[in-house]
């Protein structure tokens, strides 16, 4: 909005508004301030989500959303009446503190409470909830940029206090989990709200399932952290890394954030680049529905490789188009329409592609795959890698696009033929197995078994002739 570039950032303003400097279209965005006040938020959650880790053990899920949703609703409010720059970043790492105690909290209370027949379907209206947030974002941005008072922008940052009072008052009704409440020695209280999230009396079944799994966590004598470096976990220690990292490297956080301004620099104007993120937005929130039918149906795998598939074609595409019109000195003339919407809609294709795979799988499988020992900790590491890698996509992205050009599409490309190669090798299928079984599913692997049947190879040594 050129209020908020006016007032806080003055030479993008006039690069912009008053076409002042380069008229190179791959630059004129690109402002280390400004990609500082985006990714500002992300290098917070990266922090929270260390410290709540510990936090999230000892007192549970709940707690850690609680303290979530209030950390983001005072960045929300700081946001809204921001005078200055400082007070604009500072609101920014409180909205990063609160986004990752609830990214910490939420994946994994969702995976422990929802039946596994259901576990898919019902992790990933974590992600349909993200993109609802990103629609909403994108239509309250196209309403409030028609303010003539100039202050649209502050109503924008500020509404962002509504989905966080919702979610901290929420929290308080929620039931803690029957996992955590088991890890914390309150037994009585675990089956009875187990007996009340189910609907039914006789979960004694389920119930012991989870003790035991407890207790066999209990049995292992270190830490989380150092349970999660030993050599049979080096499976959930891979995945819990490398897909929150390729999942940053799709490129689809720098097309949903930086959308409007990618669109401004492909030929809309103010208005109609806001109505285009608002369309990919929808589309986001759409193929996310197409997720939760799919997911207990089709399977993990192959949504994961479906969606690498058609995000690598897009991507081609659009670095295609982009390096034709554009070419190397960001300078194409008049744009056709027919070019931008173009553009668009290959970008709605990819964004399809990204919320019916990536996007929900890459919370929904690191949480289901860790055993109750290495839990929060695996959870932790999943959540710092996912915000590193937002943190430095965020803040080189414009200064990328600068520099590299159209080459930056190529750039991530690469990344998505990697990721789907290492889906197809290395990540076994986890539909329709209990959380508390999940880690039997590395024995059988072709790649894994080498390391997740380390016990039983150890105990096989040490047998004496009659088998004792």
């Amino acid at each position: 909005m050129a209020p908020f570039l006016k007032k806080f950032f003055p030479r993008v303003y006039r690069r912009e508004e008053l076409d002042v400097g380069s008229t190179n279209q791959y630059c004129k965005f690109d402002d280390t301030l400004l990609t500082l006040f985006t990714s500002s938020l992300y290098l917070a959650a990266l922090v929270a989500s260390l410290v709540a880790a510990p936090i999230t053990k000892k007192m549970g899920r709940k707690w850690s959303m609680v303290a979530g949703g209030l950390l983001f609703l005072a960045g929300a409010l700081l946001n809204g009446a921001a005078q200055n720059v400082g007070m604009l970043i500072i609101g920014r790492v409180l909205l990063g503190f609160g986004v990752g105690f609830a990214n910490q909290a939420a994946p994994v209370y969702l995976c422990e409470v929802a039946p596994y027949k259901y576990r898919g379907a019902l992790n990933m209206l974590f992600q349909l909830s993200i993109t609802i947030g990103i629609l909403a974002a994108d239509l309250i941005n196209y309403f409030t940029a028609k303010m003539e008072n100039g202050q649209g922008w502050r109503v924008s940052l500020g509404c962002a206090a509504v989905p966080a009072l919702i979610f901290m008052v929420g929290s308080l009704f929620l039931p803690d989990s029957p996992n955590s409440l088991i890890g914390r020695g309150k037994h009585e209280e675990a089956l009875t709200q187990l007996r009340k999230i189910r609907g039914v009396y006789d979960v004694e079944e389920e119930f012991s399932d989870l003790v035991a799994a407890s207790e066999a966590s209990k049995g292992v004598k270190s830490s989380q952290w150092s349970n999660l470096l030993q050599r049979k976990y080096r499976p959930q220690l891979v995945m819990v890394i490398c897909i929150p990292f390729f999942q940053q490297f799709t490129g689809m956080n720098v097309i949903m954030f930086y959308a409007p301004v990618l669109f401004k620099t492909i030929g809309f104007g103010s208005s109609a680049s806001l109505a285009s993120a608002l369309i990919s937005g929808g589309v986001n929130c759409f193929a996310t529905l197409v997720s939760i039918y799919a997911v207990d149906r089709k399977g993990r795998r192959f949504l994961f490789l479906e969606g690498g598939i058609q995000m690598l074609l897009c991507q081609i595409f659009v670095a295609a188009c982009i390096g034709w019109k554009f070419g190397m000195n960001g300078n194409p003339g008049e744009l056709p329409m027919w070019f931008a919407w173009t553009v668009v809609g290959a970008i709605c294709i990819y964004v399809a592609a990204f919320a019916w795979s990536w996007g929900p799988l890459g919370w929904l499988v690191p949480g289901e795959i860790l055993p109750l020992e290495i839990r929060s900790a695996g959870q932790s590491v999943n959540v710092s890698v996912n915000m590193i890698f937002t943190f430095v996509i965020a803040q080189s992205f414009l200064r990328m696009l600068c520099v590299m050009k159209f080459i930056l599409f190529a750039f991530f490309a690469c990344f998505v033929a990697g990721m789907t190669i290492f889906i197809f090798f290395l990540l076994p299928e986890t539909k329709g197995i209990p959380i508390e079984d999940v880690a039997t599913i590395w024995k059988s692997h072709p790649y894994w078994k080498r390391f997740a049947n380390e016990d039983e190879q150890i105990v096989t040594v040490g047998k004496n002739e009659n088998g004792v």
